[in-house]
């Protein structure tokens, strides 16, 4: 196989621009965060990297660290830890970016009707999505999440593939539907389709929708605006990975860049569309980079105030094009991950909630990181395929039953929580069985049986 990234495969963390230095001190910013002051960027580097006055994670620090996430934890949101009962729908993994961390999607080439050799991707059309959204409405679901790859014949709606479809542009990525084995349909029709007995569909990420407006001079708020009209409900903030271009040119230089996803993110919320926020870390950023990112989500934050969770996701690095092509032999370690949970919840001081990932770090850790800043343990995603694509070794869902055992057993609150946290249940672990009860057609029924 030939190395797209030849030319690139020198960076590394010492060329880059921006770096871990800083002239403030571990024990000030320390004494900050416990103040509950807002940090800095500086604050921020010294407390992911427990000081830059030494090499390596200084583990009595990073308890320090900890402690102090944890307190502020509690002191926003208490004891509760919240999950969502939820279904990833993911339409299509047809997609030519090349982002170098990703190993979820499939050349687009090899789903046009010409190409005879098999391939393992996959395409929906809009009628297979509202089948998938409707089963599991009726099993108790009440949010639909959906990413998928930018496969060339999705247009927006039938006004932005008549524009595609006139333009003698070769630079917008598309191909009429017809030349594939499967129509994905428009963006539109997708949203529509999965927007199904009042369920929660949460999708259209900033790269997404920068694929949706390809060839015309459309702001974000009017991609946003039809697409709202169509059933979409709120926006994940994925795509997101390092907010900072000297990063991005390395891991995903075919995506839009660090000023264009804030475009984007701002644009849904001035649409009056909800968004979360994330950061993909462990690749070949060092802690600079990750604090420029949270800045960047603290400043969108301030602009916007519709951001109701930012969640940190571990490089999964197995399977993917960054270890095949040598730029990095693993992810972060453990004590990164516990590092920068609680930095988020230290330095996102606008931010309610943040996130644990149990399919990023399994159950004992997921829960370690319930103490380490984290309220939010996710949902049941009854389908996950991207982290299983690029290595994961954990679970693909999760039992409410599992949910109430896992959270009761540290001692803290199961809470059933919809989409945006505006409605809450707080559940007594006595009581059985645990199911949803939130969604349009929840009754307490369990969505699974525990494994």
């Amino acid at each position: 196989m030939s190395n797209p990234v030849a030319d690139r495969a020198d960076i590394s963390q010492q060329n880059f621009e921006r770096v871990p230095e800083t002239d403030q001190v571990f024990e000030n910013a320390l004494e900050k965060a416990r103040a509950a002051e807002r940090l800095t960027v500086a604050d921020g580097i010294e407390l992911l990297t427990t000081g830059t006055d030494r090499e390596g994670i200084n583990h009595e620090r990073k308890e320090l660290v900890l402690e102090a996430a944890d307190q502020r934890r509690a002191e926003v949101v208490g004891d509760e830890v919240t999950f969502v009962a939820n279904l990833n729908n993911n339409v299509t993994t047809a997609c030519n970016t090349g982002c170098l961390f990703c190993n979820f999607k499939d050349r687009s080439e090899q789903f046009r009707t010409s190409h005879e050799a098999s391939h393992p991707g996959f395409t929906k059309r809009p009628e297979e999505s509202r089948e998938i959204v409707a089963a599991a409405v009726e099993r108790g679901i009440y949010e639909v999440t959906s990413v998928s790859g930018l496969h060339p014949a999705f247009a927006l709606d039938d006004d932005h593939r008549e524009i595609l479809e006139a333009s003698d542009r070769g630079d917008l990525n598309y191909r009429p539907p017809e030349e594939y084995d499967v129509d994905p349909g428009t963006y539109c029709e997708q949203i529509a389709a999965m927007s199904v007995d009042g369920v929660h569909v949460h999708s259209m990420t900033p790269e997404e929708a920068y694929h949706a407006r390809r060839g015309t001079d459309w702001s974000y708020e009017e991609v946003f605006s039809r697409l709202k009209d169509a059933g979409l409900d709120s926006v994940p903030g994925t795509a997101a990975e390092i907010l900072v271009d000297e990063v991005r040119d390395v891991i995903c230089p075919g995506k839009i860049g660090t000023e264009e996803w804030l475009e984007a993110m701002e644009a849904a919320a001035n649409v009056g569309l909800d968004t979360t926020a994330t950061i993909m870390y462990g690749h070949v950023e060092n802690e600079a980079h990750r604090m420029l990112h949270l800045d960047r989500v603290r400043d969108l934050q301030d602009r916007t105030d519709n951001i109701t969770e930012f969640v940190p996701l571990t490089f999964v690095h197995q399977n993917t094009p960054l270890a095949e092509y040598g730029l990095v032999d693993s992810g972060a370690s453990t004590d990164e991950d516990e590092l920068m949970i609680a930095v988020s919840r230290l330095y996102l001081d606008n931010v309610e909630h943040v996130q644990s990932s149990w399919v990023k770090h399994g159950n004992a850790q997921g829960l370690k990181m319930l103490n380490c800043g984290a309220d939010d343990f996710m949902g049941t995603i009854l389908s996950e395929e991207i982290t299983k694509r690029a290595g994961g070794d954990y679970g693909e869902y999760r039992s409410f039953q599992e949910y109430v055992d896992m959270i009761a057993a540290i001692g803290r609150v199961p809470v059933e929580r919809s989409t945006d946290y505006r409605q809450r249940r707080r559940i007594d672990p006595d009581d059985h069985p645990h199911g949803p009860e939130l969604g349009p057609k929840a009754d307490g029924t369990p969505l699974i049986e525990s494994a």
